[in-house]
C-alpha cells in the first residue's frame, strides 16, 4: 500500500456510500487549489485524467 492510500481509503470508508456530481467535485478540487496552490499541478493532472478516463492517451 502507497502513502497516499490511506487517504483514499478514508475517503472511501467515509463518503464511500454517497453520490456526488462531477460538478460538486470540480467545485471542491477548486477550493482545494485556492487554499493549497502549491498542489495546483497534481490537481490538474487527476482532473484531466478523470476528464479523459475512456480515452488511451492520458498524457497532458
Amino acid at each position: 500500500m502507497y502513502f497516499t492510500d490511506r487517504g483514499i481509503e478514508e475517503l472511501e470508508s467515509r463518503r464511500g456510500e454517497e453520490e456526488v456530481t462531477f460538478a460538486w467535485l470540480a467545485d471542491k478540487l477548486r477550493a482545494f487549489v485556492d487554499a493549497n496552490p502549491d498542489f495546483e499541478v497534481a490537481v490538474e493532472r487527476l482532473a484531466t485524467y478523470l476528464a479523459r478516463d475512456d480515452e488511451d492517451d492520458f498524457e497532458d
